[in-house]
């Protein structure tokens, strides 16, 4: 159990949550910062780059083709339904790292998509073709925006701009307590939220594996569990004391 004094809790009214892969693998969606630094067989780079859409545009079509199926297939498990929990008694933002919609699923209300969405498509053209559309369906070779651009899907590709960063540093910078969740904090720059806290914030942090240490930040809670056993528990503390 952790607990928190009803002095403390009164003033907490701003929860700021960042959220990695470790949440969403829980729900059996499959994540490639894994030991050989393969993603479903593929080296990350020709599939989640421009250069590697560049060189084979079908082979990443397809691979997103192929995870936007698997996202359908999987439900939102009980850390996504716990965190949604929050929305009732706290000022939320679920920022998140994750490019699937269980947070959606599980009815948070405010989240921030830092990598983009699977579940949506955007012209090749993004520079001047601003629309994003709702995509459930494959993309392939010769699907076009209205203005006749190649569609691709709405991802963050490694050495692309983070366009929502600059909101997200905005919004952590509120937080009044920061939990972190199932994040190996080496992606940047979403990693580097951490650091714009006001100082001596509370944060947790939730990983079966954690990469910090206790000193690593002021005023640090490490939760040596995965997202499933660890997140329900806080939030219930969380919302129980700021009830009484």
């Amino acid at each position: 159990m952790y607990i928190f004094t009803t002095t403390s809790i009164s003033i907490m009214k701003k929860i700021v949550v960042l959220t990695g892969a470790g949440i969403s693998a829980e729900s059996g969606i499959k994540t490639f910062r894994d030991a050989d630094g393969l993603w479903e067989g593929h080296d990350v780079m020709e599939v989640a780059s421009p250069q590697g859409f560049t060189n084979n545009p079908e082979l990443v079509l397809d691979f997103y083709n192929q995870r936007r199926k698997q996202l359908l297939q999987v439900l939102p498990n009980k850390a996504h339904l716990a965190l949604a929990k929050l929305d009732t008694y706290f000022d939320t933002t679920i920022i998140t790292q994750n490019v699937d919609d269980l947070h959606e699923r599980a009815n948070s209300k405010n989240i921030m998509h830092l990598h983009g969405e699977l579940l949506k498509a955007k012209s090749t053209k993004g520079d001047i073709d601003k629309s994003i559309t709702d995509c459930e369906n494959d993309i392939f070779m010769g699907d076009l925006c209205p203005n006749g651009h190649q569609l691709r899907p709405h991802i963050v590709w490694f050495g692309e701009e983070v366009p929502m960063l600059e909101k997200a540093i905005e919004i952590t910078e509120k937080a009044d307590i920061l939990i972190i969740i199932g994040t190996s904090m080496q992606v940047y720059p979403a990693a580097s939220l951490v650091n714009f806290v006001k100082p001596n914030t509370p944060i947790y942090f939730i990983d079966p594996k954690p990469s910090v240490s206790k000193n690593s930040f002021n005023n640090l809670t490490i939760i040596s569990k995965t997202a499933v056993n660890g997140v329900p528990g806080i939030i219930d503390d969380l919302i129980k004391t700021y009830k009484n």
